[in-house]
């Protein structure tokens, strides 16, 4: 939905003024790490992707997909990669930018919409599509892994982190007061809230989210013709919920199908 893209849009331009931890860049430090060889990078919370889930990165292109914020892709990068970065906020490729100029780093920056891929790229124009959570921003998930699909080469990979739909069971607000209390229906998205509770994420800057089912997740990359290979769990670093259990995955699937 345009206007969805478009208030998140702008949710995230203002997230990078305040601070977001995921609108931070890295350090010149890490940038030489990675340029040694020396390098990590995560596509949930705390666990590092293993290395094993990427080709040789040398001259390998990769697709770093609404991950700005001037940290995955940079690093990328000075590993050997080319990279180009699709976000649908300015401000967090401005991160992002601000690191290549930094560093003397080659990034290829698109602002779009990443249910709109193959409009923006061409076919087969990647190798890896490296993509953190963020799909919990759009409505849909089929245009996404469809249009991955298009613009990766067979045999491409995609690597992909996202909520887990248990997440969105509990309701926010007891969440925040150190309780758990079951309120939502899956698939889960901000809408379910009363009227003040999204004036209130308005007043904050809050991307409205989406808690997708697992169908659509790993159901929906399947479908659009992607063997899944690998995955792993991750924790959101809230002691409240990881208590439970991983509220995240990472999932490493290998497109497999051309047409």
């Amino acid at each position: 939905m345009k206007e969805v893209y478009v208030y998140n849009q702008a949710a995230w331009d203002a997230q990078v003024a305040r601070g977001n931890t995921w609108t931070q860049p890295v350090s010149q430090e890490a940038i030489n790490k990675a340029r040694r060889g020396d390098w990590g990078i995560v596509l949930t919370n705390r666990r590092k992707v293993p290395v094993t889930w990427f080709p040789n990165l040398h001259e390998c292109r990769i697709l770093c997909l609404a991950a700005g914020g001037g940290q995955q892709a940079p690093i990328l990068a000075a590993a050997g990669a080319k990279v180009t970065l699709l976000d649908a906020s300015r401000a967090q490729l401005d991160q992002d930018r601000m690191v290549a100029e930094r560093d003397g780093l080659d990034l290829t920056l698109v602002q779009g919409d990443m249910a709109q891929l193959p409009s923006l790229f061409d076919r087969a124009s990647f190798d890896v599509i490296f993509n953190p959570v963020s799909n919990c921003f759009v409505p849909e998930l089929e245009p996404v892994w469809q249009g991955c699909a298009k613009v990766l080469s067979e045999g491409g990979r995609l690597l992909s982190g996202f909520f887990n739909p248990w997440y969105f069971v509990f309701d926010e607000r007891a969440h925040q007061d150190g309780r758990l209390e079951v309120r939502h229906a899956i698939p889960y998205h901000d809408g379910m809230l009363t009227d003040e509770e999204i004036q209130a994420l308005r007043d904050q800057d809050e991307p409205f989210v989406f808690g997708h089912t697992l169908d659509d997740q790993i159901g929906g990359q399947m479908r659009a013709g992607f063997a899944l290979i690998q995955m792993y769990e991750d924790v959101t670093g809230d002691k409240v919920i990881d208590q439970f259990g991983p509220s995240f995955l990472a999932t490493l699937s290998v497109k497999w199908d051309v047409s």
